[in-house]
């Protein structure tokens, strides 16, 4: 049992990754994440802010969320992946360049292990597709 010495809750992995307290931006997410991916988050954040420019950024679920009358896409840091999370029909229609990089996905999110080259551009054309579903 290990207890965060920040927020004083109890896990049963030591040095667990997690989010003390309550966090209110986009910016203090990123910030509470570990330092080593801290670049690639606001590197991700850059990219999905010129995909979706009207989109606001929020925090739903205590992850990165950006909104334009519904959710565009979320994404959260974990352990081993990032995750990110445009719904069902985006990880349908994206599923085989996914998988051409290294990527894997399930029901509504995609999980991008931190040990592979992020996928920059097909994050980008994921949040595009987004932005044109809501607009549908």
């Amino acid at each position: 049992m290990w207890i965060c010495p920040k927020c004083n809750r109890n896990f049963k992995n030591t040095n667990q990754s997690h989010y003390c307290g309550d966090i209110t931006s986009i910016d203090e997410y990123i910030e509470q994440a570990p330092a080593e991916f801290q670049e690639t988050l606001q590197q991700v954040r850059a990219v999905i802010h010129k995909a979706a420019p009207d989109a606001v950024e929020k925090l739903s679920w205590k992850m990165p969320t950006f909104w334009q009358g519904k959710n565009v896409i979320q994404f959260a840091v974990h352990k081993k992946h990032l995750g990110l999370y445009p719904g069902d029909a985006a990880v349908t229609e994206f599923s085989q360049q996914l998988e051409d990089n290294g990527a894997s996905y399930n029901k509504g999110s995609i999980q991008i292990p931190w040990d592979k080259p992020m996928p920059y551009e097909l994050i980008e054309a994921i949040t595009k597709y987004c932005v044109q579903t809501l607009e549908k």
